[in-house]
């Protein structure tokens, strides 16, 4: 990774040097020579004075393909569009995949997308308009309308032609999807079956009638798991009546894949992690929400450790083992959470009850490991068998009920309808830090009599 930043580094300079120096020829060659992913990198950190000039130079074919690979999540990708005139703004856009175009009018304030639909036809802009209305994070907001479309009544080799033809207009030629008179998606070819059969063959004796496609408003995350499960290049999307309305490719599922688990991460860390380059200011600003949301939580815990000063005054050994107790019950219940968020993400072939009670044996296994584990080390350590007891048993509970709770509490969120990634694991382990807490005072209370003075 450090070789390639740096390899950037050196191409952008090479590049403004030219730019400078007025050598506009060797720029363009220079700069088309390079990888599209690469373009739109080294396009994006060009100093802005350089990419006035760039994008004079450069045609509209190659600013699309810059602005197609550009990250949205990582590049202001609104302002470098806009130091375009709008007249050279549209046409970049209408080149674009219509998918990409339309994520990038959408991250626009509505003035903005206004200017540039009104400069766009009628039917680039109803295409788009279309793309725009659905919902964010569905089968619909990820499609490409760009795609290898035939009848049925073709022959191979008629096909072919009509590929060759396309080709340059199509996000993806992986697949040619077949179309009956009522335009109801058929069935699919692929490439390798149009090459290996003869010209003057039937496309219906080829079709492969058996399709497996999505509707416009499926989650996006269950689009990546078919993708996933089938090794798909692409797949179609369908309206109710069977009608293609487009196709979503692997480079688009791998983007959602990539999405879905920065917000696992972001709601097991309470933070977003998809913004690494914030200042500290905004990175702060995002933070103390949550931290200080948990502050109250963990103000109950000390609240209710301070109401067992009396107790850890007649035995003082006792609090020896609260960090013990509270870190690896919260460690428990961060580990039973990211199993159910995952399972949540990726479906389970296990009804919710069977779940349920897989989680619970899981928790009291894991609970009595760890407790006969902690009593041996205790009694040997303090040579008190006893208090060895009181803190196994007190660990056993807590890891347990830590353990129901990070399975239970992303399980109701879902119910509810909302991201389960949400219960993030500060928020268990804070909730694990005040029942183990309680379970082990009162546990503790149980067996007092014999440690007291140990």
């Amino acid at each position: 990774m450090a070789d390639q930043i740096e390899q950037r580094y050196q191409t952008i300079q090479f590049l403004s040097d030219l730019l400078h120096s007025g050598q506009d020829t060797e720029f363009i060659e220079s700069f088309e020579s390079l990888h599209d992913f690469e373009m739109a990198q080294v396009y994006a950190d060009l100093p802005e004075q350089f990419r006035s000039v760039a994008w004079r130079l450069l045609s509209i074919d190659i600013l699309a393909r810059v602005f197609d690979n550009l990250d949205i999540d990582e590049v202001d990708i609104v302002k470098l569009l806009q130091e375009l005139p709008p007249q050279r703004g549209v046409l970049v856009l209408q080149e674009m995949y219509a998918d990409n175009e339309a994520d990038l009018l959408q991250e626009m304030p509505a003035r903005l997308v206004a200017t540039y639909l009104s400069l766009m036809s009628k039917s680039e802009a109803d295409t788009v308009r279309k793309l725009i209305d659905y919902d964010e994070q569905t089968a619909g907001s990820l499609m490409s309308t760009e795609y290898l479309a035939v009848e049925e009544d073709l022959h191979v080799d008629e096909v072919m032609r009509l590929v060759k033809k396309q080709a340059l207009e199509a996000e993806s030629i992986s697949y040619v999807y077949v179309l009956d008179l009522q335009e109801h998606l058929a069935g699919v070819i692929s490439l390798r079956d149009l090459l290996t059969h003869p010209d003057d063959l039937a496309v219906s004796e080829i079709t492969n009638d058996r399709i497996i496609s999505v509707k416009a408003g499926d989650d996006q995350e269950d689009v990546a798991q078919i993708v996933a499960d089938y090794n798909f290049l692409s797949i179609p999307v369908t309206d109710d009546d069977n009608r293609l309305l487009g196709v979503i490719t692997v480079d688009d599922i791998v983007d959602v894949i990539d999405e879905e688990a920065v917000e696992d991460y972001s709601g097991l860390a309470a933070v977003n992690v998809s913004q690494i380059n914030d200042t500290p200011w905004h990175s702060a600003i995002k933070r103390i929400p949550w931290l200080i949301a948990l502050l109250v939580l963990g103000m109950a815990t000390a609240t209710l450790i301070s109401s067992y000063d009396q107790l850890v005054q007649q035995a003082s050994i006792l609090a020896a083992f609260i960090s013990l107790i509270t870190g690896t019950a919260g460690n428990a219940g961060t580990q039973a959470l990211a199993l159910a968020v995952r399972r949540i993400a990726v479906g389970s072939d296990n009804s919710g009850w069977k779940n349920f009670v897989s989680e619970i044996l899981a928790g009291i296994i894991v609970g009595i490991a760890t407790g006969c584990s902690v009593f041996v080390i205790v009694a040997i350590w303090k040579h008190n068998s006893i208090l060895g007891l009181a803190v196994g048993l007190a660990m056993t509970m807590a890891i347990i009920v830590a353990n129901l709770a990070g399975y239970l509490i992303p399980v109701l969120i879902d119910k509810m309808g909302f991201d389960p990634a949400v219960a993030s694991g500060p928020f268990i382990t804070t909730l694990s830090d005040l029942t183990s807490v309680l379970i082990y005072f009162n546990v503790a209370q149980l067996f007092i009599s014999h440690f007291v003075g140990s």
